[in-house]
């Protein structure tokens, strides 16, 4: 049952490296437009990813056939539901939201443990109880650690880019509409400047509560907030800076709760 989820974290650590770190806007653009050689080149990414994962944490299992057809079946299914989620937001555009984020991404994690639990020969509902036993023998530390440093700083960061995107139209309308001779970024600048500010951010602020340093989040917000303290007269920038670092600050504090569980026995911080 153990490397039932140890193939489990392995997989979605190649999910994870596939979408959020490997996957360009190059790459994206690609399959938007319906090039075969961007879906080619997502598959094969995800192809190697897996690989990869599975050398490093499954000792012998890429030399089985059942995992090469497994992978292969489950890179298949990967592609065809980027297909689905890309046909739709073409038919849709309002449907590219946060909402259609979560759900694809929850699609890619259900096929991840339905490619574990064939790997490995183990029935669906029994991966429930393994996770249990996950807990309370604190194995695979490091595999978990890195799908939780991966899944906090640049997945999230895709779903904070979604839920702050109304907001960031809005300062782009208000910004053409007004005559401030003062310089300002660009909607553009401003949110690839906040997604690495961003990525950042929440990779200390999981360090922060690995090293039982609770006191170094407030000096990261204060920092932060410092930085663009000139903007703040603008009404739509400081509620687009508030609800960003928010988010951003949540999802590192859930991403640093389980690991402290894994890692301590409990989420308790010393006095």
């Amino acid at each position: 049952m153990q490397i039932t989820i140890r193939a489990v974290l392995a997989l979605y650590l190649a999910h994870l490296f596939t979408d959020f770190i490997f996957q360009t806007s190059r790459l994206v653009q690609q399959k938007k437009n319906g090039r075969a050689i961007g879906y080619f080149k997502h598959g094969a990414i995800h192809y190697i990813c897996a690989l990869l994962a599975a050398a490093l944490f499954l000792p012998g299992a890429t030399r089985s056939l059942r995992f090469q057809f497994v992978v292969i079946g489950l890179t298949l299914v990967h592609l065809f539901i980027d297909f689905c989620k890309i046909q739709l937001s073409k038919s849709r555009p309002a449907a590219d939201t946060a909402l259609a984020f979560i759900v694809d991404q929850f699609a890619h994690a259900i096929t991840v443990f339905w490619a574990a639990c064939l790997i490995e020969q183990t029935p669906l509902p029994n991966i429930a109880r393994a996770s249990l036993c996950l807990v309370r023998e604190h194995s695979d530390q490091i595999l978990l650690l890195l799908v939780v440093y991966v899944l906090v700083i640049f997945a999230s960061g895709y779903l904070i880019r979604f839920v702050t995107k109304p907001l960031m139209r809005h300062i782009g309308l208000v910004s053409t509409r007004t005559n401030d001779p003062a310089p300002h970024e660009t909607p553009a600048q401003l949110s690839n400047a906040g997604m690495y500010i961003g990525w950042l951010e929440r990779f200390l602020v999981l360090t922060a509560l690995l090293l039982h340093s609770p006191a170094t989040i407030g000096l990261i917000i204060a920092a932060k907030s410092v930085a663009r303290f000139p903007q703040f007269h603008r009404e739509q920038f400081a509620e687009y800076f508030l609800i960003g670092t928010l988010l951003s600050i949540c999802t590192a504090l859930v991403g640093g709760v389980v690991l402290m569980r894994m890692f301590f026995g409990n989420v308790a911080l010393p006095q």
